[in-house]
């Protein structure tokens, strides 16, 4: 191991909050209590649904259950892509058609817009930069796949993206053997700790009541039991993502999954002319393990990638604390996508958890005859898709109240999605860290052959997964 890792923070949340600080935490629910509407999980899902709902539905009582702090979760730990990915959009259009995943797909499109529109209008200071979203290749394989990628999306309706060659690419950011790129428009840079803390403060500004260090044990119709106390709601949502897990009977619902990152010291001004990347647009690659990254308000790199990605029994970390084997490689990824910053010191590693389904689709859904309902699955595009799901969500609430219609959001392909279960343990340990240990297995042999072909352990992989 390098000696330069001894020094690297390792845990405390995330670079985000050791950087911005810690919040201080809300008072514990201390007793049993009414609501309109109980909202389980303080992270961004929970609360962009409590904003919109409280915004159209001034009178709703609304009560925000969070078991650490807002953004302990994936939240205040991911990559700050605020950007148009969703999950499932590709097995949406073979269920729905080509015509609702567009519209689906449009829907994010304008989601980028939104949360940036709400962030200025309530005052939330979240280092948004909207320098869209680079995807790179570095092999011929990898070229082929972001071609493919590139004509999929223009598909889809998104007429503004570009493609780009070697020299274009390397105009934008000099990446290390970049032999092409693609680029949208619908993708901004943020601080995620900053946005989740300025939500928090919104919502209860409008008078939603949040109760931290309140864990969720149990979600049953019409009740959100707790060790403090049972909140009564006539609607209950589950917004818990990578945490779900956690909840009685919802073991095997969403995988946990792993998701490590790093972030380097500030660059100086000459590290900065070696690399370029003035557009600060987010950064991403074809690698199937892929890695995405970011450069930060303050002039720093954060990386991420998957490390160890799940724990056996769908347990999840207490503190983001990172395998230093894990720190290691994200460190490779960076000197080697820019070899300049060979000695660029990583200041801070962190991990969280995202949440999958066994069908890899994000997705959002009312019980009509229970009351409960809940969204996420975002597979670690959540920092736009949290907010779309929360307006559908508020607007599946607001329709089954009676308070509205129903609406162009409640029609959308993801509203209702149902999916089976993960399989039980061992079979679920062995399924994911064998699907990624041939992801990587099939990125180093594209590395090596120099072939246009991706490799066939690639899409072994993917149909093991359920993502084929």
């Amino acid at each position: 191991m390098s000696s330069w890792s001894s020094s690297v923070v390792n845990g405390g949340v995330s670079f985000w909050f050791a950087h911005d600080g810690l919040p201080a935490v809300r008072e514990p629910l201390t007793g049993d209590t009414h609501a309109d509407v109980a909202i389980v999980g303080g992270g961004y899902t929970g609360l962009w649904t409590a904003y919109y709902l409280k915004k159209a539905a001034p009178f709703l009582r609304i009560t925000v259950l969070e078991q650490k702090f807002c953004g302990y979760g994936a939240s205040g730990r991911n990559g700050g892509w605020l950007y148009n990915g969703v999950a499932g959009r590709d097995r949406y259009a073979k269920l729905h058609g080509q015509e609702a995943a567009a519209r689906l797909q449009r829907a994010m499109n304008e989601t980028v817009d939104e949360v940036i529109r709400v962030a200025a209008e309530e005052g939330i200071e979240a280092d948004v930069h909207k320098g869209g979203v680079l995807e790179v290749a570095r092999t011929p394989a990898q070229l082929a796949r972001l071609k493919a990628f590139h004509e999929h999306e223009l598909a889809f309706g998104e007429k503004d993206r570009e493609l780009y060659g070697a020299r274009e690419t390397a105009e934008r950011v000099r990446v290390a053997d970049a032999v092409g790129s693609s680029w949208t428009p619908h993708g901004a840079r943020l601080n995620p700790a900053k946005l989740v803390k300025g939500l928090a403060a919104a919502v209860e500004a409008l008078g939603v009541t949040i109760h931290e260090a309140t864990p969720v044990t149990e979600i049953r119709p019409q009740r959100a039991v707790t060790p403090y106390g049972t909140v009564r709601a006539s609607y209950v949502l589950r917004c818990t993502e990578g945490f779900t897990a956690s909840l009685k009977g919802q073991r095997r619902t969403w995988l946990p999954m792993n998701s490590s990152m790093i972030a380097t010291e500030p660059l100086t001004d000459e590290q900065w002319a070696a690399v370029g990347w003035a557009g600060r647009e987010t950064l991403g690659d074809m690698a199937h393990a892929y890695m995405y990254a970011q450069r930060t308000a303050d002039g720093r790199i954060a990386l991420g990638g998957r490390g160890v990605p799940y724990r056996f029994g769908s347990r999840t970390d207490n503190d983001g604390r990172t395998q230093p084997e894990t720190v290691e490689a994200l460190r490779d990824i960076l000197v080697g996508f820019f070899p300049a910053l060979a000695g660029v010191r990583v200041e801070h590693a962190w991990s969280g958890v995202l949440g999958v389904p066994r069908d890899w689709c994000a997705s959002v859904t009312l019980d009509r005859a229970t009351g409960l309902g809940w969204a996420g699955g975002y597979v670690g595009s959540g920092v736009a898709t949290t907010n779309l799901a929360a307006r559908t969500l508020s607007d599946l609430v607001r329709f089954d109240s009676g308070q509205a219609g129903p609406t162009g959001l409640t029609a959308l392909p993801w509203t209702g999605h149902k999916v089976r279960k993960w399989e039980p343990e061992p079979l679920r340990w062995l399924g994911v860290q064998g699907m990624y240990a041939t992801y990587r297995t099939a990125d180093r042999r594209e590395l090596l052959s120099h072939s246009a072909r991706s490799s066939r352990l690639a899409r072994v992989a993917d149909r093991v997964a359920g993502r084929g």
